[in-house]
């Protein structure tokens, strides 16, 4: 039997989904929660096999406590749901512990392929997810001009991000050029855009 604890901050759509995966011969949903602070006590309470995340639960009670999850309970897996990411995003959480990726909007059986697919110690990305990854290109972004790029969509201007970066604002100017130049953008607002669509901030 495949023991499910289910993290969903909407008790209407924490039901639907216990409900499904409850129909199925194999799978017992042992616990619920509503990620406001418990995921990891009820894990280690009710030990589940897979530990099935909405991620607006508090960004996945913080990806389980940033790892305590998958400290406490190695055997135990994470598939967070969500309903829409980036490739950059999509990278990051399953960088965080997450054995596994599933949208909100996808088929009900997929989401039980996905729980069985962790159980038997493999990785699960839903194909929505995994296509738009493989559509979107390489980030051509330096790290240092993700700096840059992610200061200047937060409004800061140019001789701010000079002196938080330790750079002299002649570079970040510089940096800025190159960005526009790199992501296609018109401007460097078109230039903000067009990264924060590809994922790539």
């Amino acid at each position: 039997m495949i023991r499910v604890l289910l993290v969903e901050h909407t008790r209407l759509v924490r039901g639907a989904f216990a409900a499904l995966l409850s129909r199925e011969d194999d799978i017992e949903v042992v616990a619920e929660a509503d990620g406001d602070g418990d995921v990891v006590a009820c894990a280690v309470a009710c030990r589940p096999d897979v530990a099935v995340i909405g991620v607006d639960s508090r960004e996945g009670e913080e990806i389980a406590v940033r790892g305590e999850l998958q400290e406490r309970l190695p055997e135990c897996r994470m598939l967070l749901m969500m309903a829409s990411t980036t490739p950059e995003r999509l990278r990051r959480l399953l960088d965080l512990h997450a054995a596994g990726v599933i949208s909100t909007n996808a088929p009900p059986d997929r989401l039980v392929h996905g729980v069985r697919k962790l159980v038997r110690g493999q990785r699960f990305v839903d194909p929505e997810f995994a296509l738009a990854a493989l559509d979107a290109g390489a980030n051509p972004l330096t790290p240092r001009e993700v700096e840059v790029l992610r200061l200047t969509a937060d409004g800061t201007p140019t001789r701010e991000i000079a002196e938080r970066l330790c750079l002299s604002a002649a570079t970040v100017r510089n940096h800025l050029s190159a960005i526009t130049r790199k992501t296609g953008g018109r401007s460097r607002i078109d230039a903000v855009r067009i990264a924060t669509e590809s994922g790539w901030v």
